[in-house]
């Protein structure tokens, strides 16, 4: 049978700094595109809302006879 090593502190230490790196260097390069979609969204919302307000005031708006 093969004489199996103990994990020590430090190997567990170095894994989980190895994962640390590589979930930062994710999330790096992933924040810049997550923050172009957000002000996308954003935009879009703005856009729709100010449509949807014009075609309100267009529906609503009233005609005024002004007589002297």
């Amino acid at each position: 049978m093969s004489e199996r090593s103990r994990i020590t502190r430090d190997d567990l230490e170095e894994r989980f700094k190895l994962l640390q790196d590589d979930v930062s260097e994710i999330t790096e390069t992933k924040k810049a595109s997550l923050t172009m979609l957000g002000v996308a969204g954003i935009a879009a919302g703005i856009l729709v809302a100010y449509f949807l307000g014009r075609r309100g005031g267009r529906r609503r708006r009233g005609v005024i006879e002004i007589r002297r």
